[in-house]
């Protein structure tokens, strides 16, 4: 059996923004084509301990950036995949990253997708979805936290009792 897919984020989830600059949690800028961003270590150490029990994908507008830039910058696996996004299915009614997420997921695959910015037509695709999906949301000056972590990692483990 395949393991559930982990929808990754970034901005929100890796790249924290909204944090106290003169407080700021563990983690370092980086510049991604002239644009900085603040990386939490925090959150590398989570997705790591994650990709035991998930197959990890990029869900971020950053799309082959992020394995451009992520492995190296963060000791993250690389060649992990990465959705892409059509312009068209960035103007409709649902969320602009549904499209690309059923195109790679299917409806019969568990998923879990962790995101700082899911909007009410994320949670009705994710009830009406036949397969288990669970919205992690994220706060983007904290990332993915250690309470994520396991609560993800719970989820995925309770997939293969059931």
């Amino acid at each position: 059996m395949d393991p559930p897919i982990l929808l990754l984020d970034i901005d929100g989830v890796i790249s924290l923004f909204g944090f106290d600059h003169a407080d700021p949690p563990p983690g370092r800028f980086i510049a991604v084509d002239g644009i900085p961003h603040f990386l939490s270590a925090a959150a590398a150490e989570h997705v790591l301990a994650l990709a035991n029990d998930y197959e990890l994908v990029w869900c971020s507008g950053w799309e082959e950036k992020a394995e451009e830039h992520l492995p190296f910058a963060l000791g993250l696996p690389s060649g992990l995949p990465h959705l892409a996004f059509a312009a068209a299915g960035m103007a409709g009614t649902r969320h602009w990253k549904l499209d690309a997420i059923d195109a790679f997921a299917g409806r019969g695959r568990p998923l879990a997708w962790v995101d700082d910015a899911h909007d009410e037509t994320c949670r009705t695709w994710a009830t009406a979805r036949s397969a288990p999906t669970l919205l992690i949301a994220t706060d983007p000056a904290l990332g993915l936290t250690a309470e994520h972590r396991d609560e993800l990692i719970a989820w995925a483990r309770g997939l293969t009792r059931t």
